[in-house]
């Protein structure tokens, strides 16, 4: 059994980390333990890795930590001496572990002469890909599991642009990291110590003055007497949102003091996920004492952003694509106003997430394009069009709660959100208006678009064979209608190929591979099947358009409930 000698090398290492050695000693008392952290080699994707917390090969450690460096550092050594001297920004969160795995990222660069700038407090991922491009660097990294479980810590690789990796250079990071060898005995040079740089408040200035350009209406904060609540979850965020609210002239903010300072163990929450309702237990606690208009919950890394309304009898929680939308109406009616909204002008959104935006930029003259799932690739179309000036960049987002104002970051960035959602929110107050009700005013203009997302979780091998079973039997047996309603055409993203039922030629789809299946319905619905890129999941995304919400609720549950029906046949195959 290859995970027990494996086990036994680690245990019997002599150099090994006394927490290393520790963790060893708990697991020698469960075999399935012992297995599950060492049948395999913690997998190096094209985000980065992320696992839980622990020795092993197959968990987020010291030594894997070291291992993947080194294959960055490969990377890096192998693009030229002025790659290695731009360097690599390093930041992380408030995860268990972040700092000491964020030095040794940084020992490990250091030791095969390429520059580290090393942020000493906990930052959040949008500042790290803002540093990138700000200190003109060839990489970042940033350590954090976003808005995993406590147990979980990940290490994230960003390009020059300051976006995640693209494909074709993360599959070479990915070769060289499959390279690096075994993590135990990977040579670890003495580091040049002046090569390490520390980040200091210069580069928080440097933010801080990045943000404020996201405003669209830089004197509201002193004519307003919206009331916000905002939390950052145990996160990494607290201090960043703080300044920046403060030094804009926002002053009727109410901190969750009890989830202000950064704690890996996020003790007062279920989940550290603003996507969740139990992540704002505390907030509707400060909102239901101090009459707080909105609450904010920002995730631990800095990325993601929920919001919740106050209404006469509740706080309601705002979907990502809720959100989003009034984000778009916002911004666009903002610039409408003043006239400069470019000719060429475009708002990017993923294959999963609500065409209610689309329909906002168009009523505006803004085009919308769609990318896969994931914001590398809205930070890819980013630089795509900054190179060719085809169009240019006003908005991007996807479902999952996280959006860009301004492309100065290259990720989603929940510091510009939180200042866009507290100027809207101040702008609709002052003509009598929550953003509740200028959200059923789009629905009003455009149609009451309403979205779900159902998760099925599928672990081990036995589930991750299962997950694809389910995606070759779609592709194999083609689906002619759901809850009755006819099939009008089906996306392959993994062969590039949209089809259609009623005999039209196929058409080629231009963007990255991607296994992914989606279904367009006759009367505008859609569905969508992803499997999750780290979790043992599969996700079926499901976006309905109807006349009113009572309609489109009744059509959701429908479509839902054939769709799932359907694909439980599959997985249980």
């Amino acid at each position: 059994m290859r995970y027990r000698q494996l086990f036994d090398q680690w245990n019997n290492f002599s150099e090994l980390e006394s927490n290393w050695k520790e963790d060893l000693q708990l697991l020698a008392k469960d075999e399935k333990k012992i297995e599950d952290a060492f049948y395999r080699d913690l997998e190096f994707g094209t985000g980065g890795m992320r696992g839980e917390i622990g020795a092993g090969t197959n968990r987020i450690n010291t030594y894997t930590v070291r291992k993947a460096t080194t294959g960055l550092a490969s990377y890096i050594k192998g693009a030229g001496a002025e790659a290695m001297e731009r360097g690599v920004v390093i930041a992380y969160d408030s995860r268990r572990y972040s700092p000491e795995f964020a030095r040794e990222a940084a020992s490990t660069l250091a030791s095969n002469g390429i520059k580290a700038y090393l942020y000493m407090e906990p930052r959040t991922t949008p500042q790290l890909s803002f540093s990138v491009r700000y200190l003109h660097a060839f990489m970042g990294i940033v350590i954090t599991a976003s808005h995993n479980p406590p147990e979980y810590n990940g290490y994230k690789v960003y390009g020059e642009d300051g976006a995640q990796l693209n494909l074709e250079d993360a599959e070479v990071v990915i070769q060289h990291v499959n390279d690096a060898g075994d993590a135990l005995h990977i040579d670890q040079r003495n580091p040049d110590k002046q090569l390490v740089v520390q980040l200091d408040e210069q580069m928080d200035q440097a933010y801080m003055d990045a943000l404020k350009t996201v405003q669209e209406n830089d004197g509201l904060a002193s004519f307003t007497d919206l009331k916000v609540v905002f939390t950052p979850l145990h996160g990494a965020s607290g201090k960043t949102v703080k300044r920046i609210l403060s030094e804009v002239g926002y002053t009727l903010i109410d901190y969750v003091e009890e989830q202000m300072e950064p704690d890996g163990n996020f003790p007062t929450v279920v989940s550290p996920n603003p996507e969740e309702q139990s992540a704002f237990e505390y907030a509707i606690q400060y909102g239901e004492k101090n009459d707080g208009d909105i609450l904010i919950a920002v995730d631990p890394d800095g990325d993601r952003v929920g919001i919740a309304v106050k209404t006469a009898t509740k706080y309601e929680l705002l979907t990502g694509n809720q959100t989003g939308a009034i984000l778009i109406e916002y911004l666009l009616s903002q610039r409408k106003a003043k006239g400069n909204i470019p000719a060429n002008g475009r708002v990017f959104k993923t294959i999963v997430t609500s065409d209610l935006g689309r329909v906002i930029a168009e009523y505006y003259g803004v085009s919308t394009e769609d990318v896969l799932t994931g914001f590398k690739f809205i930070g890819e179309k980013i630089k795509q069009y900054e190179e060719t000036n085809e169009f240019e960049f006003l908005f991007g987002y996807e479902e999952s709660y996280g959006y860009l104002i301004k492309d100065f970051a290259r990720d989603k960035d929940a510091i510009q959100s939180v200042l866009a959602i507290v100027e809207a929110a101040a702008y609709y107050k002052k003509q009598g208006l929550t953003l509740l009700d200028v959200l059923s005013q789009l629905y009003e203009r455009h149609g009451f678009y309403l979205e779900g997302l159902q998760s099925v979780t599928k672990k081990g091998v036995s589930g991750a064979n299962a997950i694809q079973n389910l995606l070759e039997q779609l592709r194999a047996n083609r689906i002619t209608e759901i809850a009755g309603i006819n099939v009008l055409s089906q996306e392959d993203y993994l062969h590039s190929v949209r089809t259609f039922t009623d005999g039209r030629e196929a058409e080629e789809i231009f963007l990255p591979k991607s296994n992914v299946v989606k279904y367009f319905l006759a009367d505008g619905s859609w569905v969508c099947v992803r499997p999750s890129g780290t979790e043992p999941k599969v996700k079926y995304y499901f976006g309905v358009l109807s006349g009113s919400e009572t309609e489109s609720k009744e059509k959701l549950k429908a479509i839902q409930d054939d769709f799932s029906l359907k694909m439980n046949h599959y997985l249980e195959e």
